[in-house]
């Protein structure tokens, strides 16, 4: 059992105890407190955008920030030329909570991508009512059925969905979507390792009429322009922008710009 598969099926037993907490029902009466930001047209400026994360820990780094406070960072990040953000909710594996989508928001203007490991209707509802302006759904972790599922909900809702895949056998599935955003993440998840090389041997594979985003390995000034020069249009990048404890600065010396 690989990382992914453990996440999902820790992941299973949170969202059953969450519904007997909080009923699905009841949350579709929930009101949204937020209005809807633009994701998609947030990533489609001239240039490599980028998508800063806040992310507290991982399974593979352990702790990377684990005090951050997700407003301050959010507001630093946006100082320092994010286009939009990525917000960790998983506690469990992350660090995060799916709060800090609200404390983001209520600091910056700039759309918030839930990033956490969405595999029912209430994870979709949730984010909506939380604030999230895009959610993450992993083509890897759930079956095509329930991510055409998803996706669609998720889009009546008024949300951008980031659908993501670490391999070259659900490209064909995820294009039959005709999907907005779509994300290629060269992390292996057998061993964890990335190798940015895996963004070129993947690029012609993906829908034409995509925002394409290059997502995990990223961490220098070369390895932006490597993944522009390929034509995506943005980078996810978070853990090396986190571990410094400065992400924003951080980010501002990635964008080669003066920090703010």
């Amino acid at each position: 059992m690989n990382i992914l598969e453990k996440i999902i099926a820790y992941k299973q037993e949170e969202v059953e105890a969450q519904s007997k907490i909080i009923p699905l029902d009841r949350l579709k009466k929930s009101q949204r407190l937020f209005a809807v930001r633009d994701f998609k047209n947030a990533l489609k400026g001239e240039g490599i955008q980028i998508i800063a994360e806040i992310k507290r820990q991982s399974p593979t780094e352990k702790d990377i920030y684990p005090n951050a406070d997700p407003a301050e960072v959010a507001k630093s990040y946006q100082l320092n030329g994010a286009a939009a953000l990525s917000v960790l909710t998983d506690s469990h594996f992350f660090g995060g909570h799916l709060d800090f989508v609200q404390q983001v928001k209520t600091a910056v203007d700039l759309p918030v991508l839930r990033k956490d490991f969405i595999i029912s209707k209430y994870q979709v509802w949730e984010s909506f009512h939380a604030g999230a302006d895009a959610i993450l759904l992993i083509a890897d972790a759930i079956d095509f059925n329930q991510l055409s599922t998803l996706y669609n909900l998720a889009s009546e809702l008024g949300m951008h969905v980031l659908i993501e895949t670490h391999s070259l056998e659900h490209l064909d599935n995820i294009a039959s979507l005709k999907p907005k955003i779509v994300g290629i993440n060269c992390r292996n998840l057998e061993n964890m390792k990335t190798d940015i090389n895996w963004f070129k041997s993947v690029f012609n594979y993906l829908p034409v009429d995509c925002v394409k985003i290059a997502e995990s390995g990223i961490k220098t000034k070369n390895d932006l322009n490597f993944i522009s020069q390929l034509n995506y249009d943005a980078a996810l990048v978070g853990t090396s922008l986190m571990k410094t404890s400065s992400p924003g600065i951080a980010l501002a010396e990635l964008l080669k710009r003066v920090p703010a």
